[in-house]
């Protein structure tokens, strides 16, 4: 089946794990998004994934009740570590061979980041999960996601949220809000779309790298997206 996209890198939100529950994880989400992982990784796309940690503990959040803002921010980072640890246990119940590679090294859990070794696995057919951010504080895994995709040479960013895709305003809270299928970055960064945090935005722009944000529950969407139908907003 012919790809529009050949490489990908998902950016999984800590929220989307958590589903319904708001909070920690929700083993059921977990399986169905791993079902959605499977299916596009024996489509023959080499995919990568990096998780957020916000479903546990966010630094921003943290910070503004109180917590010195590096000890939030790493603490977060090792969030991230848990979800990925949980992506994994699940992936691999499923036949999918994974790897997971940590910004900070903890060897006893997971292998630490380097470039050449991540490429290799994602050569040999892994699918290669991303945790720890970027291994500082200060950054987003909006960030991690874009740096990991830039260096392993994804040829787009998948955000998978809990919207369609990009509205004028927050079509929770506003029915007027109007679904937009298509922006360039500079339309992005004039009417301040909050597609992902600025240094992010900043790296894709800069690289041409088109980011996809789409609704991660609806039915095989990640497979209709590298497909190139025309699911969610693309930003390119």
């Amino acid at each position: 089946m012919a790809l529009a996209y050949a490489s990908a890198l998902l950016k999984l939100s800590g929220e989307a794990l958590a589903g319904e529950k708001g909070q920690g994880l929700d083993f059921r989400v977990v399986e169905t998004l791993a079902d959605q992982i499977k299916a596009v990784h024996e489509m023959g796309v080499r995919l990568s994934l990096v998780v957020g940690g916000g479903n546990f503990v966010r630094g921003t959040s943290a910070s503004a009740q109180g917590l010195d803002r590096v000890s939030a921010d790493y603490m977060g980072m090792l969030a991230t570590v848990i979800n990925a640890l949980a992506v994994q246990d699940v992936l691999e119940k499923k036949g999918v061979m994974t790897r997971v590679m940590t910004a900070i090294r903890m060897e006893s859990l997971a292998e630490p980041y380097i470039r050449r070794r991540a490429v290799r696995h994602l050569e040999k057919g892994r699918l290669v999960i991303f945790a720890a951010g970027t291994g500082n504080p200060f950054f987003s895994t909006d960030t991690a996601g874009v740096l990991r995709a830039l260096e392993v040479e994804a040829d787009v960013i998948l955000k998978g949220t809990n919207v369609d895709g990009i509205y004028t305003a927050d079509p929770r809270k506003d029915p007027a809000a109007a679904f937009l299928p298509e922006l360039s970055y500079q339309e992005a960064i004039v009417n301040g779309y909050a597609v992902m945090d600025a240094n992010a935005f900043a790296l894709c722009k800069e690289n041409r790298l088109p980011i996809v944000v789409f609704n991660l529950s609806q039915p095989d969407a990640i497979a209709r997206v590298l497909r190139g139908e025309r699911v969610g907003t693309i930003v390119r």
